[in-house]
């Protein structure tokens, strides 16, 4: 079975936590959308990762770096969780298929986004 159709409802929902970060007043970087096995494999090595089962391999997952910018102007990344709780919390209404690393109960996993096909 095509994941396509659900890598495309993942895209779209992606698109609109782009707008709602901005609204929210955050500046997005880009970072990881699909892992090759091979990747995957170096971080459950090297303990960045605890499963062989990353959404990232399906292309249902990406990870989003999100900055703040000071009053003097340069852009700081942010890490708080409390934070970026909006934007997960708006995450996981957009479907019950989205989850947001943020609010997962062992690892935490802040940048991360994904769905579940």
């Amino acid at each position: 079975m095509s994941l396509v159709p659900e890598q495309w409802e993942f895209l779209k929902d992606f698109a609109k936590l782009i707008i709602k970060a901005e609204e929210l007043g955050f500046t997005v970087s880009g970072g990881e959308l699909y892992r090759t096995i091979e990747q995957q494999n170096i971080y459950v090595k090297d303990g960045r990762s605890t499963t062989y089962r990353s959404k990232h391999l399906r292309r249902l997952a990406i990870d989003l770096y999100f900055f703040i910018r000071e009053k003097n102007g340069k852009l700081k990344l942010t890490w708080d969780k409390n934070i970026l709780q909006p934007l997960g919390d708006f995450w996981e209404s957009l479907s019950p298929k989205n989850s947001w690393g943020g609010n997962w109960n062992s690892f935490k996993d802040v940048p991360h986004f994904e769905r579940r096909a």
